[in-house]
């Protein structure tokens, strides 16, 4: 394998650039003596299993929770945060057979892995076992009178385990240890629901009088112990430095050439799987992974004699969601025993499933923050060594932007990604949006009592519950609320914001089952018309049926992908909060949201050209969320028209370019948001730039931009301005999901809209510095 892999990335007149290369030294590792209280069969599996003594941190960490303290282990990825929740509990359930622990990821595919790693250690007396959607019903009865050890996700907690806590009485009244691993993956909306669950799943354990210590682990966050406290609420102390060794890692910022960020992605996938170099590259949607896979073949092939693998038998894949659970089940494993070299990934695979000696990473656009950024990139160089010092050559790194204003401006200067802390994860569990359905879900498993919700879910729970009790949903006695229905109130919350059944996939002629798609996103992903691509295989979408949550693909070869566009307006419903910033104001509040997809655009695969748009009919949705939203005066309008602005087009402008630097401010992606400008709203009879939250209830992002937003528009203002082009394009103000066409657009006009809005607000300058933003 070639020493410096940089030399595999693209060169010729038509590729992209290095805009940067940081070359980041190996990193030595520091041990520690094993506990004295780690049973001493413990210590042998564990150096079977070639760990021969544990990292600093490791034991820092698992002394503080065998003792009691709850505790977050916040350290690079692959510094062996595993081992550090392992410890207590192998030794908890060595020296007690009625303890029991219960582990939570984000994903079924972590928590299967962590399960296989742990049995592979053969700890007499541990029965750890997986319990989730794919759990057949003999199995379940058996992990919940015998397991001591069970492997889930928060969802199964929700709706499984907390309704009918009498069938896990035993696993509850023994419960010594909640280990919620990958904490940084819950922010937002999910984060929120999740910290709900965590709330009512504790408040459960001491009804049955356990107690349990919660450990944690995450990459690296801002302020761990505050984030992590937010999310169970229990003190919380931090373990962040990081003992463990890593290998040398060569990170390259990449701007894209005459190609596209997609075909730059697969064409370095390709070159680095022909070098028998494995490799990840993660890409932000499912579509994006199917597309980057089938170029990144396509390449392999042209190389390998029209073939789709090479010497060895190593191919590339994809891997997403969606997929069934065999498929996924069967990449998983390729994944561990190598033979599969190159997999194109959504961020699934940005959690800790266990693959060694992965030697490079390519992250195609910006993944939302920077620790997810070092968290993908960490993979690389993740080698199964025990000494103190890490093997193998250099590992590689690759941020290939995107055409998107906040990827072009993290280019430049370096510092922005290289020299400044990682951020804070934002949850809102006061949201009364979320808060107010678990408090249901927490009645219905035990009445509460006005204690209980102060204690467990804070003051903000009071007139909530009085609320719920005054619609009917809670009957309210003297010994606390109660449920009143028969159903469970469970079913209503999705914690993961996506209501309704999942849309299913099937091939028309066969009936076969493809994979699912969320219900929220199935209009703008499989609409009539649409390209579905599976494992390299493309097919269009022949009908989809919302009633019957189904839509009918059919396979054809196209050399195109399609992007749906959609129409929005709004209402303001309340506004909680409004600053005057000279003439201009911003504001803060709960609006409704009403969206349509109203066509879609066929854009070709390598090059993302647009080919052809066409109409498309269907049924509006509607959203009650948080956003914040400025306005200019008359006065300030009339002096844009006055300088020949089209006011229209700089308003839209400004929102497409806002909506993209959001995450400069807020832990957030950009299409977890959205946007609209009018020239003149009704609510405000003034115009007005409107971005919120695109989950119900809000999420904390647009209350999060507010608070930041002289700094937000300023990047927001020097985005555009800096942009080298003309008219605009999709790195400054074109939107990749306008549902106008990106018409009308005044660049321009927007740099003066910007500076309007900003006349008189308290803000850092237009020489804004990247790096002070991303602190979140």
């Amino acid at each position: 394998m070639d020493a410096d892999l940089l030399g595999l990335l693209p060169a010729g007149p038509r590729a992209g650039q290095a805009r940067h290369v940081e070359r980041i030294p190996e990193r030595t590792g520091v041990t520690a003596p094993w506990p004295d209280w780690v049973p001493s069969d413990v210590v042998r599996r564990l150096a079977d299993s070639g760990i021969d003594r544990p990292w600093a941190h490791q034991v820092e960490a698992a002394e503080l929770a065998w003792h009691g303290t709850s505790v977050a282990i916040a350290t690079g990825t692959a510094s062996g945060k595993t081992l550090a929740m392992w410890l207590p509990l192998l030794s908890a359930v060595t020296h007690d057979e009625a303890a029991t622990c219960l582990y939570l990821s984000p994903t079924k595919a972590l928590a299967h892995d962590q399960r296989r790693a742990l049995n592979s250690l053969g700890v007499p007396g541990l029965r750890a076992e997986a319990y989730d959607g794919d759990t057949p019903a003999d199995e379940r009865r058996w992990i919940r009178a015998h397991a001591n050890m069970v492997f889930t996700n928060p969802d199964l907690v929700h709706r499984s385990l907390l309704p009918r806590h009498a069938a896990w009485g035993r696993f509850l009244r023994g419960l010594r240890y909640v280990l919620l691993d990958e904490a940084h993956h819950y922010r937002g909306i999910f984060g929120s629901h999740v910290a709900l669950v965590v709330r009512r799943l504790l408040r459960m354990a001491q009804r049955y009088g356990a107690d349990p210590v919660v450990v944690s682990a995450s990459a690296t966050i801002a302020d761990p112990a505050s984030s992590v406290a937010r999310l169970t609420g229990r003190d919380i102390v931090a373990v962040t430095q990081d003992a463990s060794p890593h290998a040398a890692l060569d990170a390259v910022l990449w701007e894209p050439g005459e190609g596209s960020p997609t075909s730059d992605t697969a064409e370095m996938l390709a070159a680095l799987v022909a070098a028998r170099v494995r490799t990840l590259a993660f890409v932000k949607s499912r579509r994006g992974v199917e597309a980057v896979a089938m170029l990144a073949r396509d390449h392999l092939a042209d190389a390998a004699d029209s073939t789709h693998t090479v010497p060895g038998g190593t191919s590339i894949a994809a891997y997403r969601g969606g997929y069934l659970a065999e498929e996924r089940r069967a990449l998983e494993s390729a994944l561990r025993d190598g033979s599969l070299l190159g997999v194109a990934t959504t961020n699934a695979l940005e959690l800790g499933i266990d693959i060694t000696g992965l030697d490079a990473v390519v992250v195609n656009g910006w993944p939302g923050t920077r620790a997810s950024l070092w968290q993908q990139w960490g993979r690389a160089g993740r080698q199964a060594v025990r000494d103190d010092r890490p093997e193998g050559p250099r590992a590689l790194g690759v941020f290939v932007a995107r055409e998107d204003p906040l990827d072009h401006f993290l280019l430049d200067p370096p510092e922005a990604i290289f020299r400044e802390p990682v951020e804070h994860v934002v949850i809102d569990p006061t949201n009364p949006h979320v808060l107010g359905p678990h408090l249901l879900a927490a009645a219905a498993e035990g009445p509460l009592t006005e204690d209980d919700a102060l204690a467990w879910f804070g003051r903000e729970a009071l007139p909530l519950l009085d609320d719920a009790a005054a619609r009917g949903l809670l009957r309210r006695r003297r010994t606390g609320w109660y449920w009143t229905s028969r159903q469970s109130p469970v079913h209503g919350i999705d914690l993961r914001g996506q209501a309704g059944s999942p849309v299913r996939i099937v091939e028309d002629g066969t009936g076969r089952l493809l994979g699912t798609v969320e219900s929220s996103r199935a209009p703008s992903s499989v609409h009539d018309g649409a390209v579905y691509v599976h494992q390299g295989t493309t097919h269009v979408v022949v009908h989809l049926d919302l009633d019957e949550a189904v839509a009918f693909v059919r396979p054809d070869e196209v050399d195109y992908s399609t992007t749906a566009t959609e129409i929005a307006d709004y209402r303001i419903l309340g506004v909680d909060e409004a600053v005057a910033w000279g003439e201009a104001v911003a504001y803060r509040g709960e609006v409704e949201v009403t969206s349509q997809v109203v066509g879609y655009l066929q854009r070709r695969f390598t090059t993302g050209e647009v080919l052809a748009e066409h109409p498309l009919d269907l049924p509006s949705q509607s959203l009650i969320t948080r956003g914040t939203w400025w306005t200019l005066s008359e006065r300030q309008v009339q002096a844009l028209v006055d300088g020949g602005v089209d006011v229209a087009g700089a308003a839209h402008a400004a929102e497409h370019a806002a909506i993209g630097l959001l995450p400069l401010v807020a832990a957030c992606d950009r299409w977890d948001i959205g946007g609209v400008s009018t020239e003149f709203h009704p609510d405000t009879g003034l115009c007005t730039v409107l971005v919120y939250d695109g989950h119900p209830g809000g999420a904390g992002f647009a209350d999060r931009g507010f608070a930041s937003a002289a700094t937000w528009l300023a990047a927001t203002r020097q985005r555009i301005a800096e942009c080298p082009c003309e008219q605009g394009c999709p790195s400054c103000i074109q939107s990749p999901k306008c549902g106008n066409g990106n018409e009308p657009l005044d660049k321009r006009g927007a740099v003066l809209w910007l500076d309007a809005a900003l006349s008189g607000a308290p803000r850092p300058g237009h020489g804004v510095d990247p790096g002070s933003l991303l602190a979140g």
